[in-house]
């Protein structure tokens, strides 16, 4: 691989993940940044719908797609490597910046929205595979926490038994960051402070609202 094409990418998808659309809807709806919102302050998806609303969520998910999407054209724009290291590293890029925005005192959220894009854009098969296994785990456990650390798990496996080091070293990472992320939420199952989301009974709840 090349240390050039692994740097710019990473790079690409790092200024990028810094850009936080849970804090241009939270600034817009209340005043603040996403870090006043909630208990976790927490500047992804889920807090932003769990506090403002379910559209709120949406338009922060979307923003989060669409930034780790541009990010893996321009990477692959410049580069459009038969290896696909541009995708990888931007991909992971991306989840860095998301994580760790220099602007924000390296203080951002998850990642894992950006990661599932990027793992799906890297391997649109073995990415989809890892994902739906992590919609299955919150569905099961309804702890979020699980379900975004059990993806690049997933991920990382079956990279290991298609024998892809890159993507395997990079899933590897993946799940690191999200074990780092998750940390406090991980702890909080224990002594029962983290919450559990009941995806399924909230969509239920959702759309028995609109038919009535």
């Amino acid at each position: 691989m090349n240390v050039r094409t692994i740097l710019i990418s990473l790079l690409i998808g790092y200024v990028f993940g810094m850009f936080l659309p849970a804090d241009l809807v939270s600034l817009r709806m209340t005043g603040k940044n996403a870090s006043h919102v909630g208990t976790t302050g927490n500047p992804g998806m889920a807090n932003i719908m769990a506090h403002l609303g379910f559209k709120a969520g949406l338009i922060v998910l979307a923003g989060d797609l669409l930034k780790c999407a541009i990010a893996l054209f321009i990477a692959w724009l410049i580069f459009r490597d038969p290896q696909k290291a541009d995708l990888l590293f931007a991909g992971l890029g991306c989840t860095l910046g998301h994580d760790f925005p220099a602007w924000r005192g390296f203080r951002g959220g998850k990642g894992v929205t950006v990661s599932c894009l990027a793992l799906v854009v890297y391997h649109p098969l073995w990415g989809l595979v890892a994902v739906l296994s992590g919609m299955i785990v919150v569905f099961i456990t309804q702890y979020l926490c699980i379900a975004g650390i059990a993806i690049p798990v997933v991920f990382s496996v079956i990279m290991a038994v298609c024998g892809n080091v890159p993507a395997l070293i990079v899933g590897c990472i993946h799940v690191l960051l999200s074990v780092w992320c998750n940390r406090r939420s991980l702890r909080g199952i224990r002594d029962g402070s983290t919450g559990k989301n009941d995806v399924l009974g909230a969509l239920r709840r959702k759309f028995s609202r609109k038919k009535n």
